[in-house]
């Protein structure tokens, strides 16, 4: 097995096909007794990465990477619901100029599920394909923003200093490319970090991505492979080619450190923490789950997997400065410090699509408007307008990783909705 025949996460091959064509109930997929092997979805072969079986595979991770189970308790928190049935006909224009309904945006979006509360109140809600109310869906990198905002708490609590260098806290990022870079500055992904989150294959080698790939167990180690293996020995590895605190420059491994560091600090798992502060205490529909690298580490730049409403109670709970249910669960000071975002000046080189204009700090997408953004790759999101009383949470299998693939649709389509909402 080769570097480049290798498939990982977010690369799509062959012909997308529209959403409906690409439906995995509609496709078959992992039917049958025994099912096929035209229509099996696997880790051992890639095809769990592979479009459209990664349709299938984002709805069912826990049947195929290991995980480790993050607790609800207690009696569920309801969700008010009043359904309305005048948004799938709200009009508007994608950033490329095309007209389209909202529900078309959904479409062309490959939307697995996605739920808006007004006020906190459910007014919209549809699932598609494989994935339930019920269905645990792979939440990638929304899952940072649950690892900045716990190190956002713990600076609150005096247990971190944010301008501390990480290497103060885990001894064994010294001489790596992060050992030297504050907290802040993983915070905020403003590291000099020598790594490249390009999701293009490699045709010589293996690329960045995919090394972390392999050293996070997302895929099969190659047999030739002596790069290291875990989460943790992964970032450790890494260098720098350039000074810390610069322009912004989105890196997976600054998330890892930071999760470390929060480990470190706490002698908890990422997993233990965001049970023990989020999933036991907000009377959440269901429990959810990590993926785990082959030693059991967790996967903090992207491994959390939940349901559609538990994470629109996360949003909710931060539009409402950090309180759901009676209780203060996140400190109305974070909750504060995290919707100031990030320097803009820092991100303007980025030239984000949708987004030109906004900025990224503790983990958190932010726009000049001030909403408040946690995404992941493939159209993963939680979307929190203060000013306009609406949360917004999506998952999705968009054929493409980056979510520059569907932010000229989903932006305008956010903000067409929630114009619509007023």
């Amino acid at each position: 097995m080769t570097a480049t025949s290798f498939h990982v996460p977010g690369f799509a091959h062959g012909p997308n096909g529209s959403a409906a064509e690409t439906d995995p109930v509609v496709l078959g997929l992992m039917q049958g007794a025994p099912v096929p092997a035209d229509a099996q979805v696997r880790w051992t072969d890639g095809s769990m990465w592979r479009f459209p079986q990664q349709r299938w595979g984002f709805s069912h991770m826990r049947e195929l990477v290991p995980t480790v189970n993050i607790g609800r308790a207690g009696p569920v928190s309801l969700l008010p619901v009043a359904l309305r049935d005048d948004l799938d006909d709200v009009q508007l224009t994608t950033l490329d100029g095309a007209a389209m309904t909202w529900r078309e945006s959904l479409a062309a979006t490959y939307t697995d599920a996605i739920l808006i509360l007004k006020d906190g109140v459910v007014v919209y809600e549809r699932h598609f394909g494989a994935t339930t109310p019920a269905t645990q869906h792979i939440l990638f990198s929304v899952t940072k923003s649950f690892v900045g905002t716990i190190a956002e708490m713990l600076i609150n609590e005096g247990k971190l200093n944010p301008d501390a260098k990480a290497e103060a806290y885990v001894a064994e990022l010294a001489g790596s490319g992060l050992g030297d870079a504050t907290l802040r500055e993983l915070l905020d992904m403003r590291t000099g970090l020598a790594f490249s989150e390009d999701y293009v294959p490699g045709q010589n080698g293996l690329t960045d991505v995919q090394r972390m790939s392999i050293a996070t167990g997302w895929v099969p180690r190659l047999a030739d492979y002596a790069g290291p293996d875990g989460n943790f020995a992964f970032v450790a590895s890494l260098g720098k080619n350039a000074a810390h605190g610069g322009d912004f420059v989105y890196r997976t491994p600054n998330t890892t450190a930071l999760q470390w560091i929060i480990e470190r600090i706490e002698g908890q798992s990422l997993a233990a923490q965001i049970e023990a502060r989020f999933w036991a205490r907000m009377g959440m529909d269901h429990d959810a789950a990590l993926g785990v690298d082959r030693i059991g580490t967790g996967f903090g730049g992207g491994g959390l997997m939940a349901s559609l409403r538990d994470i629109a109670r996360i949003g909710e709970m931060m539009r409402l400065g950090g309180r759901w249910n009676g209780a203060q669960i996140v400190p109305t000071s974070t909750v504060e410090r995290i919707f100031a975002g990030g320097d803009p000046a820092a991100f303007v080189a980025c030239q984000y699509t949708g987004n030109l204009d906004g900025n990224y700090g503790s983990q958190w997408w932010h726009r000049a408007g001030g909403q408040l953004m946690a995404m992941g790759v493939h159209g993963q999101g939680i979307y929190v307008d203060q000013a306009a009383g609406v949360v917004i949470a999506r998952l999705g299998s968009h054929p493409v990783a980056t979510n520059r693939g569907n932010a000229a649709v989903t932006t305008p389509a956010y903000d067409a909705v929630v114009a619509a909402l007023q």
